[in-house]
């Protein structure tokens, strides 16, 4: 059988940039390649496609010296209609063919990749790509709209109010009185952006202040949420195929120890304070209970391809905290780990998705 023509998309604008490296390195390393031909492809921070390295190594995650794409002088061109699936590059030496792609693999994280940005490019251009669509990307990505939609499906979230700049200085008393309704303590999350990247926990009023200019650095729109009390439990999310239902895994636990929360060093640099704990000890009908709500916030959503689910398990039973449309892939990432723990292997998930993304087509 002729090897699928994997384009690995990765790097980025957003604020995860590293992050989006250090997956690729991980599905470079992974990838089954008696059955893929892999053309890796990273987007500089300012947005230029650039033909990358296959080396896996080059993109360890290193909190000394963290990944990056780094502008070598190529430039990646997309196909110029549906008409074409023929990927080209320019060097030094003229412009020559990358071949045919049959399907793109855009492991991006936060903003201009898992928004439902490269979706729509990709979309336009007519190539079948892994994960989620448009929709699904964009709510995901904007943790209102998922508090939203999930809220109109009746599924439990912790209570929150979002704010602009602009609304607070227009009536700073009024978003005073909504703030401090709900309690203390509150995180302040920028609406838009993930790997807790940019998110301070508010245990004082008069750390506030600091808190929303950390969000607001990285978003103009800031959720302040109220904290909830309850064990920190995640799930992954597989798309159906066949018009099946989504495949929920077993449970995962993030136990803090000795840190406020599950904070980027603590996520991705191995910095001390947090375990993590797969398969969670959850008795089966409260893992039942999870992975109900774990598919149905999946289907609110549109969902497709994969997502992390994660919630807090309290006193009063599951409040779903976030939706991960594109969530940590690397190989000791909670994601692959529940998985793994469902009986998939990492090389085995990487097929599943590129197998699944291709069947679907161009959307």
């Amino acid at each position: 059988m002729d090897k699928l023509r994997v384009v690995l998309l990765f790097g980025g604008r957003s604020s995860e940039h590293s992050i989006s490296c250090a997956t690729a390195g991980g599905v470079l390393g992974a990838i089954d390649r008696s059955r893929f031909e892999v053309i890796p492809v990273g987007i500089t921070r300012e947005g230029a496609y650039i033909l990358e390295s296959d080396e896996p190594t080059r993109f360890a995650l290193d909190p000394a010296h963290l990944p990056e794409v780094v502008d070598n002088g190529t430039r990646v061109h997309w196909p110029e209609s549906t008409a074409s699936r023929e990927l080209t590059v320019t060097d030094g030496s003229g412009t020559r063919s990358l071949g045919e792609v049959d399907v793109v693999f855009p492991i991006l994280h936060g903003r201009f990749g898992e928004d439902g940005t490269i979706q729509g490019l990709l979309e336009l251009v007519g190539l079948p790509y892994v994960g989620n669509g448009v929709l699904a990307s964009s709510l995901g990505m904007d943790k209102h709209f998922t508090k939203t939609v999930l809220e109109g499906a009746g599924i439990p979230v912790a209570p929150w109010v979002t704010v602009t700049r602009a609304a607070l200085a227009a009536d700073p008393e009024l978003w005073q009185r909504r703030t401090r309704s709900l309690g203390l303590p509150v995180f302040v999350k920028p609406a838009r952006a993930g790997s807790s990247v940019g998110v301070t926990k508010v245990n004082d009023w008069d750390s506030l202040d600091a808190a929303l200019d950390v969000a607001f650095a990285e978003d103009g729109s800031v959720l302040i949420e109220s904290g909830v009390v309850g064990r920190e439990i995640e799930c992954a999310v597989l798309e159906g195929r066949d018009g099946t239902a989504p495949r929920v895994s077993v449970a995962g636990e993030v136990v803090v120890t000795g840190r406020e929360f599950y904070d980027f060093e603590a996520k991705y640099l191995g910095a001390p304070g947090v375990e993590l704990v797969c398969p969670a000890d959850l008795g089966d009908g409260e893992l039942f209970e999870l992975q109900r709500i774990a598919r149905r916030a999946f289907e609110a959503i549109g969902g497709q391809g994969l997502a992390r689910v994660d919630v807090f398990l309290t006193d009063e039973g599951f409040v779903v905290n976030e939706l991960n449309t594109m969530p940590g892939f690397t190989p000791i990432s909670m994601f692959p780990t529940c998985w793994l723990n469902s009986g998939l292997s990492y090389p085995e998930l990487i097929t599943e998705l590129i197998e699944v993304g291709y069947a679907t087509g161009p959307r």
